[in-house]
């Protein structure tokens, strides 16, 4: 049993840490982006970066009050609902599985994964300012 704040700092790391491994990823792959196309996945980077702002933002808050709701001390497993366990769960290995799946350009990747990335950074840092 922890408290609060500990349960905030395991929200934080659990889209923090993706987060930084996705902004990577998606960062290296824009170096295989051919030159001439740079402007259109910059463009679909800032697109998926307002998608997911808009997304991650409700999220952020409906898990933050899901924690507040919580008695002062919980289990580290109570941090997010059972649901949003398996949505995670789902999200990571979908995520996962498209680098694996042939013929996903990767200006695809680079625009995504440089999309999702910092958002999951960001409402990181918002689970940390509640701390």
């Amino acid at each position: 049993m922890v408290g609060r704040r500990w349960l905030f700092a395991v929200a934080a790391l659990m889209w923090g840490v993706p987060g930084v491994i996705i902004t990577l990823k998606g960062v290296k792959a824009y170096g295989a982006v051919p030159e001439g196309a740079l402007w259109w996945h910059l463009l679909i980077t800032v697109a998926v970066l307002l998608g997911f702002f808009f997304m991650f933002r409700r999220v952020v808050e409906r898990y933050s009050a899901h924690i507040l709701s919580l008695s002062p001390r919980a289990s580290v497993f109570k941090t997010f609902s059972p649901r949003g366990w398996m949505l995670m769960a789902i999200m990571m290995c979908l995520g996962m599985a498209v680098r694996f799946v042939p013929g996903v350009p990767n200006g695809f990747v680079a625009s995504f994964y440089s999309g999702l990335g910092p958002m999951l950074l960001l409402s990181s840092a918002r689970f940390l300012l509640k701390i």
